[in-house]
Protein backbone atom coordinates (compact mmCIF):
# COMPACT_ATOMS: atom_id res chain seq x y z
CA UNK A 1 0.00 0.00 0.00
CA UNK A 2 1.64 3.06 -1.25
CA UNK A 3 1.88 6.08 2.01
CA UNK A 4 -0.11 9.03 1.96
CA UNK A 5 1.60 12.36 0.72
CA UNK A 6 1.94 14.63 3.62
CA UNK A 7 -0.30 17.72 3.74
CA UNK A 8 0.86 20.87 3.51
CA UNK A 9 -0.44 24.33 3.95
CA UNK A 10 0.07 27.26 1.57
CA UNK A 11 0.53 30.71 2.62
CA UNK A 12 0.74 33.82 0.15
CA UNK A 13 1.75 37.03 1.00
CA UNK A 14 2.07 39.92 -1.09
CA UNK A 15 4.64 42.39 -0.71
CA UNK A 16 5.34 41.61 3.08
CA UNK A 17 8.40 43.18 4.63
CA UNK A 18 10.85 40.52 4.81
CA UNK A 19 11.31 41.08 8.68
CA UNK A 20 7.64 39.90 9.57
CA UNK A 21 8.24 37.00 7.37
CA UNK A 22 11.26 35.99 8.86
CA UNK A 23 9.54 36.07 12.19
CA UNK A 24 6.62 33.80 10.57
CA UNK A 25 8.98 31.37 9.69
CA UNK A 26 11.00 30.98 12.82
CA UNK A 27 7.87 31.01 14.59
CA UNK A 28 6.10 28.29 12.64
CA UNK A 29 9.52 26.40 12.52
CA UNK A 30 9.66 26.56 15.86
CA UNK A 31 5.88 25.88 16.88
CA UNK A 32 4.54 23.86 14.10
CA UNK A 33 4.40 20.38 13.63
CA UNK A 34 2.49 20.84 10.43
CA UNK A 35 4.22 21.39 6.54
CA UNK A 36 4.43 24.79 5.28
CA UNK A 37 4.92 26.32 1.80
CA UNK A 38 4.83 30.27 2.39
CA UNK A 39 4.86 32.55 -1.02
CA UNK A 40 5.76 36.29 -0.86
CA UNK A 41 5.83 37.95 -3.96
CA UNK A 42 8.26 41.10 -3.12
CA UNK A 43 9.41 43.02 -0.12
CA UNK A 44 9.32 46.73 1.12
CA UNK A 45 11.51 48.20 2.22
CA UNK A 46 14.22 46.87 0.04
CA UNK A 47 16.59 45.37 2.37
CA UNK A 48 19.86 43.23 2.93
CA UNK A 49 19.45 39.73 4.56
CA UNK A 50 22.54 38.04 6.56
CA UNK A 51 22.52 34.80 7.36
CA UNK A 52 23.44 33.88 11.06
CA UNK A 53 26.97 33.53 10.79
CA UNK A 54 27.08 36.15 8.46
CA UNK A 55 29.79 39.00 9.72
CA UNK A 56 28.65 42.99 8.22
CA UNK A 57 32.65 44.50 8.24
CA UNK A 58 33.44 41.64 5.84
CA UNK A 59 30.03 41.24 3.60
CA UNK A 60 28.85 45.14 3.55
CA UNK A 61 30.07 48.59 2.52
CA UNK A 62 28.85 49.37 5.93
CA UNK A 63 29.27 53.20 5.51
CA UNK A 64 26.97 53.12 2.72
CA UNK A 65 24.43 51.29 3.74
CA UNK A 66 24.01 53.44 6.78
CA UNK A 67 24.04 56.43 4.24
CA UNK A 68 21.77 54.59 1.94
CA UNK A 69 19.45 53.69 5.15
CA UNK A 70 19.09 50.51 4.07
CA UNK A 71 17.87 47.72 6.68
CA UNK A 72 20.30 44.86 7.37
CA UNK A 73 18.45 41.54 8.81
CA UNK A 74 19.94 38.53 10.22
CA UNK A 75 17.63 35.84 9.64
CA UNK A 76 18.25 32.98 12.24
CA UNK A 77 18.98 30.62 9.67
CA UNK A 78 22.38 29.99 7.85
CA UNK A 79 22.82 31.28 4.19
CA UNK A 80 24.08 34.07 2.12
CA UNK A 81 24.02 37.22 2.31
CA UNK A 82 21.00 38.95 -0.24
CA UNK A 83 19.37 41.79 -1.66
CA UNK A 84 16.12 41.85 -1.55
CA UNK A 85 13.23 44.23 -2.97
CA UNK A 86 9.56 44.12 -4.57
CA UNK A 87 11.22 42.02 -7.28
CA UNK A 88 12.67 39.35 -5.06
CA UNK A 89 10.06 36.19 -5.48
CA UNK A 90 10.19 34.14 -2.17
CA UNK A 91 9.32 30.34 -1.29
CA UNK A 92 10.13 29.07 2.05
CA UNK A 93 9.24 25.56 2.38
CA UNK A 94 9.25 23.95 6.12
CA UNK A 95 8.61 20.86 6.52
CA UNK A 96 8.67 17.86 9.48
CA UNK A 97 11.29 15.60 9.44
CA UNK A 98 9.58 12.80 7.59
CA UNK A 99 7.98 14.81 5.16
CA UNK A 100 10.55 13.98 2.54
CA UNK A 101 11.55 9.90 2.46
CA UNK A 102 14.90 9.67 2.46
CA UNK A 103 16.22 13.09 2.69
CA UNK A 104 19.09 14.09 4.81
CA UNK A 105 18.65 16.86 7.07
CA UNK A 106 21.88 18.70 5.87
CA UNK A 107 22.03 21.63 3.84
CA UNK A 108 23.63 19.65 0.35
CA UNK A 109 20.78 16.83 0.18
CA UNK A 110 18.09 19.72 0.68
CA UNK A 111 19.99 22.17 -1.54
CA UNK A 112 20.20 19.09 -3.91
CA UNK A 113 16.24 17.97 -3.48
CA UNK A 114 15.32 21.58 -4.09
CA UNK A 115 16.94 22.10 -7.63
CA UNK A 116 15.13 18.93 -8.41
CA UNK A 117 12.27 20.04 -7.22
CA UNK A 118 12.07 23.33 -9.16
CA UNK A 119 13.55 21.97 -12.10
CA UNK A 120 10.19 21.38 -14.21
CA UNK A 121 9.11 25.18 -13.56
CA UNK A 122 12.89 26.07 -14.91
CA UNK A 123 13.77 23.41 -17.41
CA UNK A 124 13.59 25.95 -20.28
CA UNK A 125 16.20 28.15 -18.49
CA UNK A 126 19.30 26.81 -20.15
CA UNK A 127 22.09 25.73 -17.23
CA UNK A 128 19.15 26.22 -14.47
CA UNK A 129 20.96 25.10 -11.37
CA UNK A 130 20.93 26.22 -7.57
CA UNK A 131 24.71 27.23 -6.37
CA UNK A 132 26.01 27.67 -2.58
CA UNK A 133 27.07 30.59 -4.01
CA UNK A 134 25.43 33.04 -6.65
CA UNK A 135 28.24 34.66 -8.30
CA UNK A 136 29.16 32.64 -11.36
CA UNK A 137 33.37 31.50 -10.78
Amino acid sequence: MMQPRPFIKLLRLQSAPVLQQLMLEERLLRASKENWCILNDGTQPPAIVMGISGKSHALLEVRRVVNDGIPVIKRFSGGGTVIVDAGTVFVTLICSKGAIPGLQHFPRPIMQWTEKFYFPVFKEITGFQLREHGIHP
